[in-house]
């Protein structure tokens, strides 16, 4: 197996394992180092508003959340609704832009300028949530300091000091690290780096891939996951030929089952999207003019592309932190159901946390929005209140892909649970289809494809009861809709 073909493979698989840890609770000490003695965290929201000032006069903040990506956004709008922003709250990240709705980049925003692409300040943070868009402007009015473009570079615990590239110097009475992950990458040896190959995590990498796609003519993807399926829905409204590339067997294997991932596969190549499946890739070739212009793979064969997206995983974005407690088994910064890290007054939220899965009795970590909106709202809540309850989440996915105008049908699914057990599917996809995961009798994970709203609804409800159902009753459905009216009525039996 290849390099390449490995790096792929790992970054594909992201099941969870169980593991027996032993997780930080704080003593009196360290309670007095979470909340300064300035103020009381419970009853300071009622603290007259002349004591703190939107901007700072030396280099203490009372808390700084580092990253500005989605569980930023999230926090910080908690922070307010804490009344503990202003004047006291410190963001700092590495864009030039106000925390915003990621998952948009390779989605709306990618889609050609007659087809009304999705462009900022529309998609800022909480609008995903259902919230009020926090512009750049908002922060301020808030009285929340905002550092952009100037990452942090080091960390002293002891000191509870901050360092960013610029050489500033931060103090900070409590620490959130929301730094999230950063895109696998290829190597440069093998072409990684070349003009005209793209990863997606940032608006600036969306903006460099968009003004690609405008003079492609040829597109290859790399990677069957999320990214590869979103962009290769999104380079078809721009006319392209495309081709995704995966080392797999089929799309999406960490969630989709063969016979969900095959009626995938025919709905893209209906819309003219190729498949190189089981494939390794050996290297990226430059064309004369320095740019890429092929995939060559291990079996010696080549794909032509003058532009080419890898979207094979990511990994947490731990920088000056690495200090800190990991956990080696699943990646990401430990933390317990706080989110409180083993070192007091430091948390981590979002991507970059490997937290405990109450539902399932295990410790994971999750690369997705709902994830990073609850565990921001979560930490605060713990943060600054008497709220000590166990952070409860339920795992939720989903995609939209062919959503731009024009398209012949829009694709949305979701999926809400875990994907264990034997499967059942009902429904024959279009225009609509149901998975629904069942390990000894309960009702463990269920998938819709074009649901209405009502049934998504429901979707949540059935996963986090778990009823026990009949298989082949449910296998027995003519429609999506008779199979779910059958688990609706296993959760009231």
């Amino acid at each position: 197996m290849s390099a390449v073909r490995r790096v792929m493979a790992l970054a594909s698989t992201t099941l969870p394992t169980k593991s027996g840890l032993s997780l930080w609770c704080p003593s009196s000490p360290s309670l007095a180092r979470r909340f300064p003695a300035r103020f009381s965290p419970i009853g300071s929201r009622i603290a007259s508003r002349s004591l703190v000032t939107a901007s700072f006069a030396n280099e203490n903040r009372e808390f700084v959340i580092v990253g500005g990506g989605n569980a930023a956004g999230y926090a910080a709008r908690t922070f307010v609704e804490n009344g503990m922003a202003d004047g006291r709250l410190c963001i700092v990240t590495k864009e030039a832009y106000a925390p915003y709705e990621r998952p948009a980049l390779t989605k709306a925003y990618l889609f050609p300028p007659e087809k009304k692409p999705a462009r900022l300040p529309g998609f800022h943070t909480c609008v995903g949530g259902g919230g009020e868009r926090q512009t750049p402007d908002w922060y301020k009015e808030k009285g929340i300091e905002v550092i952009y473009e100037d990452p942090v570079a080091g960390a002293d615990f002891e000191k509870q000091t901050l360092t960013t590239d610029a050489g500033k110097q931060l103090k900070y009475g409590s620490l959130i690290i929301a730094t999230g992950c950063t895109a696998s990458r290829f190597p440069d040896k093998i072409g990684g780096h070349l003009p005209g190959v793209h990863y997606i995590r940032e608006v600036a990498d969306a903006d460099s891939l968009i003004a690609s796609l405008g003079k492609a003519k040829k597109i290859v993807i790399v990677g069957g996951g999320y990214i590869g399926m979103e962009v290769a829905a999104a380079a078809v409204a721009w006319n392209l030929d495309t081709t995704i590339v995966f080392p797999e067997d089929q799309l999406l294997q960490r969630l989709f089952t063969p016979s969900l991932a095959q009626k995938y596969e025919e709905l893209y190549r209906q819309n003219g999207v190729k498949f190189v499946k089981g494939a390794s890739i050996n290297n990226l070739e430059a064309g004369s003019d320095g740019r890429v212009s092929a995939v060559k793979l291990a079996d010696g064969s080549t794909i032509e592309a003058d532009t080419v997206v890898i979207g094979i995983g990511a990994k947490p974005a731990i920088g000056p932190f690495e200090t800190l407690a990991m956990n080696k088994s699943i990646g990401g910064i430990q933390v317990d159901g706080l989110f409180r890290t083993s070192t007091p007054g430091i948390f981590a939220i979002g991507d970059v946390a490997a937290f405990p899965l109450k539902i399932y009795d295990r410790m994971t970590r999750v690369e997705h929005v709902d994830h990073a909106r609850r565990s921001a709202q979560h930490c605060v809540k713990s943060l600054l209140t008497a709220h000590t309850d166990t952070y409860d989440y339920l795992p939720y996915f989903y995609s939209r892909v062919f959503e731009y105008e024009g398209s012949p049908r829009k694709v949305w699914w979701q999926f809400f649970g875990d994907n264990v057990g034997e499967t059942v599917e009902v429904g024959n996809f279009d225009p609509k289809i149901a998975t629904f995961w069942i390990e000894s009798g309960r009702l463990k994970g269920v998938l819709v494809e074009s649901g209405s709203p009502e049934e998504f609804q429901l979707l949540p409800k059935l996963a986090r009861s778990q009823p026990l159902v009949d298989k082949a009753k449910l296998a027995s459905a003519s429609s999506v809709e008779e199979a779910l009216e059958i688990a609706q009525a296993a959760l009231q039996s």
